[in-house]
């Protein structure tokens, strides 16, 4: 059920407030942080704990410019390399760039983006939000994601993007450190005030949605579908290695498609925060220093996993910079070829090399980046994709090992003792004068088992 509330009715507030919108995806009993921004021309960024965001909300001074943070951090700072968790989908319609939604009122816009969603199978965002201008669609999921499935998240954000840009949906207004503005506040520019002007569901319980069922309806491949591919490369015969190895090592390569290559991406970055932790940072006691090679390629890793864009680039850089040495006088410049790589990245260019293309980041192979920062075989072990290839391999031993157990398969030193015992059983009773048909349906084996262990 929808329930449409059009803008400048003020019943509006007393269904939806800044606090009760802002509490559907940012729950007070969470830890983690939250973020504002004030102003006009010159904006202020305030974060705050998530326990704090109702006495905060309280306090905002609702005449001016303010945006809240739609992610939730681990510390008071918005930028992805933060991110605690998100709870919700979201898109930013700049309704006045699009010929289809231009002119029309703010209900026919609703209307349209209804009938826009119906027509792809979209679900209808659970909540859509008047920002003064435009519109905010959110999807509200029913468990928030943790940092862990960003790439996935980051994937259907596109998706939707792509399916809702001919309503004016901005793609630059979709990454996880993003604000949109705060019910409630003023657009300065239209004077109009932020407000909610639809809702499915109920004001109390609006429309939540399984996030696995949104990605299946969202992405060309389910997980199902995903692993069924997977089962069928491991499947392939010794030709097909090679390329296995290749997908492997270069989060582009042509059968590594869409977010899981992205996924790769971001799990080295991981990775290499990891063992940074395990370091106990990236200033050695001697002086010597392996921030600025860190920092490298933590920020190569967040814009191939698609996290971070060329406009969001800096402000990672330098929040980065920060975790990894508060007392860095770092300077963006130190990074200016990578940011024209990401810039390029972003453009969608290629590199070609050996006669296939490349992203125009780097997609350095395992061996290189162990080479790089000397991991020990020790680290090794506890980070999940920067291996050697023996350690890959045992690890696929050991999974494999696991399944074949799952199914109920014995290991082979264990079928192999059994045989022996077998013929052990098949000759005492042979030795006692049973016949062969007679061991065979005792034992439940074939004849020409009970004859071979004889000869045996």
């Amino acid at each position: 059920m929808s329930a449409l509330i059009l803008p400048g009715d003020n019943r509006q507030f007393e269904i939806f407030g800044a606090a009760e919108e802002a509490k559907l995806y940012h729950p007070g009993d969470r830890h983690g942080f939250f973020s504002l921004l004030f102003g006009s021309h010159k904006k202020t960024q305030r974060s705050y704990p998530l326990s704090e965001m109702a006495q905060v909300l309280k306090l905002v001074d609702y005449t001016r410019d303010t945006w809240i943070s739609q992610a939730e951090f681990t510390v008071p700072n918005r930028r992805v390399v933060n991110l605690a968790r998100v709870g919700l989908l979201f898109i930013d319609l700049d309704t006045y760039n699009s010929e289809i939604m231009r002119g029309r009122t703010v209900q026919e816009q609703i209307s349209t983006v209804h009938f826009w969603c119906a027509d792809r199978g979209i679900p209808y965002p659970s909540l859509v939000v008047f920002s003064g201008r435009g519109l905010q669609l959110k999807w509200f999921l029913d468990n928030a994601l943790p940092r862990a499935a960003l790439p996935r998240w980051n994937a259907c954000q596109k998706a939707l993007v792509e399916a809702l840009e001919p309503l004016g949906a901005d793609r630059q207004a979709r990454d996880a450190s993003r604000v949109l503005r705060l019910v409630e506040s003023l657009h300065s520019k239209s004077g109009e005030r932020v407000e909610v002007v639809d809702v499915q569901g109920t004001a109390d319980e609006p429309v939540r949605y399984d996030f696995e069922q949104l990605a299946e309806i969202l992405l060309p491949l389910t997980r199902f579908e995903l692993q069924q591919k997977r089962e069928q490369r491991a499947a392939q015969k010794a030709e097909w290695q090679l390329r296995l190895q290749l997908v492997r090592d270069n989060p582009k390569a042509e059968i590594f498609r869409g977010y899981n290559g992205r996924s790769l991406a971001w799990a080295r970055l991981e990775d290499i925060r990891t063992l940074g932790k395990l370091r106990g940072g990236w200033i050695s006691k001697q002086g010597a220093s392996m921030r600025t090679t860190s920092l490298h390629w933590q920020l190569n890793f967040l814009c191939l996993s698609g996290a971070v864009n060329p406009a969001t680039f800096h402000f990672e850089a330098k929040e980065l910079a920060k975790q990894l040495d508060p007392n860095w006088a770092f300077s963006i410049s130190e990074l200016g070829t990578l940011r024209k790589k990401a810039e390029a990245y972003a453009s969608g260019q290629k590199i070609e090399f050996g006669g296939r293309e490349w992203p125009s980041l780097y997609t350095p192979r395992n061996q290189t980046l162990i080479d790089i920062f000397g991991i020990t075989d020790a680290e090794q072990r506890q980070l999940r994709t920067i291996i050697t290839k023996d350690l890959a391999r045992e690890r696929n031993t050991e999974r494999e090992r696991v399944k074949r157990r799952a199914a109920g398969i014995q290991e082979r030193s264990e079928y192999l003792a059994g045989v022996n015992d077998r013929r052990t059983q098949i000759k005492l009773l042979k030795a006692d004068g049973h016949s062969a048909a007679s061991i065979a349906k005792q034992l439940g084996v074939t004849t020409r088992t009970v004859f071979n262990a004889l000869k045996a």
